[in-house]
């Protein structure tokens, strides 16, 4: 039987699981799917078993997308991203030799997010909440779809300023500090926690705008609550998860070049799946 973790901390939200096991099951494939909490200590070793042979691929959460990589043997993504969170096992059929590869999905998980409830950034101004794992894959996809602005804030001012070196296009401004915006995306971890808040006066935020928070369990966060109080648009990152996950089965299934590489529908009985909870 194939092996197949996500780790994180923390961890319990994840229904990776859930997701990946029903499309296991749906393929008759023999795996199982499961999920690890871990320390940043923990992740070589945890590279160390897919050299083993006792786990076949790997997705990773916050807060270890940029620390995974060291430990790999080939990154297959764009360098501004710094952020990988599908590992999976490549096979030179020549040599029979193993490789630990490491792929970014959640760039077009987000992109195909947007695409799902037809929304469109070009020409609007986003705003972004949050400097940490997933935020440099998401500016990676809106520079792609051509916004016209991009506004960045950041409790700590550093992990901007190093965004910034990244995509120089970045404009940054304090924490707290709610600039005019057409589209809002938390890409913190606030939200995790029922208490958890973010800073900012929802009355002050004029009318008509998009509110978008990565987290997709708890299904709405308070920064999504206080939105949909005021009439905004508003969308967690449900459908972001479901396609980054649904483009990391296919590379579990593709390798070690013993399937084919499938990648499974993302239809009515998926998203019934993540609904009961």
């Amino acid at each position: 039987m194939k092996k197949f973790l996500v780790i994180g901390n923390p961890i319990d939200h994840s229904l990776s699981p859930r997701l990946h096991n029903y499309w296991f099951k749906e393929n008759n494939i023999d795996a199982v799917y499961e999920k690890k909490q871990v320390k940043e200590s923990d992740i070589e070793g945890i590279i160390s078993e897919m050299r083993n042979g006792k786990i076949d691929g790997i997705n990773v959460t916050v807060p270890f997308k940029k620390s995974v990589i060291p430990f790999l043997d080939k990154i297959e993504i764009p360098e501004k991203t710094q952020s990988v969170n599908t590992i999976y096992i490549e096979k030179n059929k020549i040599t029979g030799s193993n490789k630990i590869v490491g792929r970014n999905t959640d760039i077009l998980g987000f992109k195909y997010s947007l695409e799902h409830i037809k929304y469109s950034v070009k020409g609007k101004k986003i705003f972004i909440l949050g400097a940490g794992g997933v935020t440099p894959s998401i500016i990676y996809a809106l520079e792609e779809m051509k916004p016209s602005t991009i506004i960045l804030s950041n409790r700590t001012k550093e992990k901007a300023k190093n965004l910034k070196k990244l995509f120089p296009q970045l404009e940054l401004v304090e924490w707290g500090d709610i600039k005019n915006f057409d589209m809002i995306i938390n890409t913190t971890s606030l939200g995790l926690k029922e208490n958890d808040k973010i800073p900012i006066n929802y009355d002050q935020i004029g009318s008509g705008k998009f509110f978008y928070d990565v987290i997709y369990n708890p299904k709405k966060t308070n920064f999504l609550l206080e939105a949909e109080k005021r009439g905004h648009q508003i969308e967690n990152g449900k459908m972001m998860f479901v396609y980054q996950a649904q483009e990391a089965f296919s590379l579990f299934t593709i390798a070690p070049d013993v399937w084919t590489g499938l990648k499974p529908p993302v239809n009515k009985k998926v998203l019934e799946l993540l609904e009961n909870d």
